[in-house]
């Protein structure tokens, strides 16, 4: 097999990084990342933060650091990351982090990475952006699958840098044990119940984000609504993630119970502490080898 000669870039600002989550949907297709890390959904946190309508330097800005083998090619590699200044600190988070409702119960986040070189490469390429970066920052990835190698390739190249795990709750659908269940993935339905389903969710951010991602994943069919209601009166409401054979309950509320919460998956988080980031030597050295 013929060597790979692979480079990285760095795309900032919303339109940009709308043209990288669509170059990497073979990738994410690939990697069978989540539903919470592929295109529809990171647009949906695009948007949402679009409508909020913040500008000015406090403001996050959505930057893509890309690991490809051919300009405009499809990319080998693929960081979705968010900058926002906090005081005299920038905070370096993965795009959507922070934003709710997530689904819980297995790791939502991802660094794309087709092979060890590409999760090399990419993690030097987050190394260049921190270091690019102005005064003192922070990097917090949360979210992420066990054994992740770019995480990995980072924790190594950072002495202050530490990888922990958390362990995940999960929300586990048993509303057919408690009433008659309507299920449905047509979107009209979801309109009809959408009004009630948002007046119980309290926090009204979260309303903004649920209302936007549940339109546009029921337009391509991977939400299911389940209810139970009696009339108009709606008594449950569960909204679940679908892709193919795979269910990911989302969101939910009940006043007749079916519906409980169970220990998940374990996530993996990288911190390193808000300073300066020495060059990783170790990492530039290695990349400069291929």
């Amino acid at each position: 097999m013929a060597a790979r000669f692979l480079s990285s870039r760095v795309a900032v600002g919303r339109a940009r990084v709308v043209r990288e989550v669509r170059a990497a949907a073979p990738l994410m297709a690939a990697l069978a990342a989540p539903v919470t890390a592929r295109g529809p959904w990171l647009t949906a946190v695009l948007n949402d933060q679009a409508a909020r309508g913040s500008t000015g330097p406090w403001a996050p800005r959505p930057v893509a650091v890309v690991v490809e083998a051919h300009r405009e090619g499809r990319p080998e590699g693929v960081a979705f990351l968010s900058l926002r200044r906090r005081r005299l600190v920038t905070e370096v988070t993965l795009l959507g982090d922070g934003t709710a409702p997530v689904p819980g119960g297995r790791p939502p986040a991802r660094l794309l990475a087709r092979d060890e070189a590409s999760a090399e490469l990419l993690a030097a390429g987050i190394v260049d952006l921190v270091g690019a970066l102005r005064g003192p920052w922070t990097l917090r990835l949360a979210g992420l699958p066990m054994g992740d190698p770019a995480s990995r390739d980072l924790a190594a190249a950072q002495p202050t840098g530490v990888l922990a795990n958390v362990r995940s709750r999960r929300l586990v659908d048993e509303l057919d044990t408690v009433g008659d269940v309507r299920r449905s993935r047509e979107p009209h339905e979801l309109e009809r119940w959408l009004p009630a389903l948002l007046a119980r969710e309290p926090d009204a951010r979260a309303r903004g984000f649920l209302r936007a991602a549940a339109r546009l994943h029921a337009a391509i069919g991977q939400v299911e609504l389940a209810v139970v209601a009696d009339g108009d009166r709606l008594r449950a409401g569960l909204l679940t993630l679908v892709d193919g054979a795979d269910r990911w309950p989302w969101w939910a509320f009940s006043e007749i119970s079916g519906l409980r919460r169970e220990m998940g998956a374990p996530l993996v988080g990288l911190t390193i502490p808000a300073r300066g980031w020495p060059r990783a030597a170790a990492l530039s050295r290695r990349r400069g080898a291929r």
